[in-house]
């Protein structure tokens, strides 16, 4: 073939190719523009709907925060309640873990006051002295004895409740339900914990939801540490949430307080002891007197002066003793 003809149909097919882009170059510039459009109309959806799921998002947790709140303000309403209330001696002896019934407690403290008047007429005390004094001590010693039983299974109990938690958490993690856990530490845990969430699954046998149940066993063991367990539960309950995550802070900020109390009544020992030996110090000198010069001190016993100025100075005492007490005495 002729170079020449091939060159003349190359430039013909290049012409053509060239009126072709120049008639379509518009319509190609318009096509252009409107897929650029397009994507930016796509893009603004995209991004509107990303709004709108931040806001929702928002919405959902500012929701949230407010059905905690008010959980909360229930709570804490419901606690203020059960503080005002005076613990009956029913109440009390549960708490200690005792089993006796009330009327059994008030037998014994006749017994001890019966105990401690026949003992002061026996030491030659007069009859109006000795019933003050036996009164005194029916009504005090049992008494304390029973809050010093309550505060040391409330001190044992506070000691194995992260342990439980620990637990529960472990259980949590493994797939078994809520209600499983909380049978698992009633079955296996240590006293009185196993105790009091043996309580808790009876309760659920009953009817009781497991918030209600765990406010339940609050209201028998008051401790601000299972006011914190029963929150997390009826919050758990009503917004859901990681529960296992939620009871290990819950059990890491229980030994955090339990390391602050120990710090504080380690500090504070010091300021105790000086206010036991200042306490005991006016009744052990009394009693050295007593002792060695028995004439000198009986004037306090048989003069009405004296009486007097014992009933002043155990007043004065009193209130130095609480004084005391409230300045090494530190809540957490």
């Amino acid at each position: 073939m002729d170079i020449n003809v091939i060159a003349i149909v190359l430039l013909a097919a290049i012409s053509a190719a060239a009126v072709s882009y120049g008639i379509l170059f518009s319509r190609i510039e318009t096509e252009k523009k409107t897929e650029g459009r397009m994507a930016k109309v796509k893009s603004a959806e995209t991004d509107r709907n990303k709004v709108k799921a931040a806001r929702d998002r928002v919405q959902d947790l500012a929701k949230r925060r407010k059905s905690i709140q008010d959980d909360l303000k229930a709570l804490e309403k419901r606690q203020q309640e059960n503080n005002k209330k005076n613990l009956t001696v029913k109440a009390r002896i549960a708490q200690a873990g005792l089993k006796l019934s009330p009327g059994q407690f008030y037998l014994i403290s006749a017994g001890v006051g019966v105990g401690a008047f026949v003992m002061m007429l026996m030491f030659g005390a007069s009859l109006f002295v000795a019933l003050g004094l036996s009164f005194a001590v029916a009504f005090g010693l049992p008494r304390w004895m029973l809050g010093y039983i309550i505060k040391r299974r409330k001190n044992k109990f506070l000691d194995e409740l992260p342990n439980s938690l620990d637990v529960m958490v472990r259980s949590i993690k493994s797939g078994l339900p809520l209600n499983d856990a909380l049978r698992l530490i009633a079955a296996e845990g240590q006293e009185p914990v196993k105790g009091e969430f043996r309580k808790v699954v009876e309760a659920q046998a009953v009817g009781l939801s497991i918030p209600e149940a765990v406010s339940r066993m609050y209201q028998s063991f008051p401790l601000q540490e299972l006011n914190f367990f029963s929150i997390v539960i009826a919050i758990q309950s009503q917004a859901g949430g990681n529960l296992s995550e939620a009871l290990a802070n819950l059990s890491k900020v229980l030994r955090e307080r339990r390391k602050m109390k120990q710090k504080i009544a380690a500090v504070s020992m010091e300021a105790k002891a000086s206010a036991a030996i200042i306490g005991s110090l006016p009744f052990i000198v009394a009693l050295l007197v007593y002792l060695t010069s028995p004439d000198y001190i009986s004037v306090l016993f048989n003069d009405p002066r004296g009486h007097f100025i014992i009933g002043f100075s155990g007043i004065w005492m009193s209130i130095g003793i609480i004084v005391m007490r409230n300045m090494i005495n530190f809540d957490i």
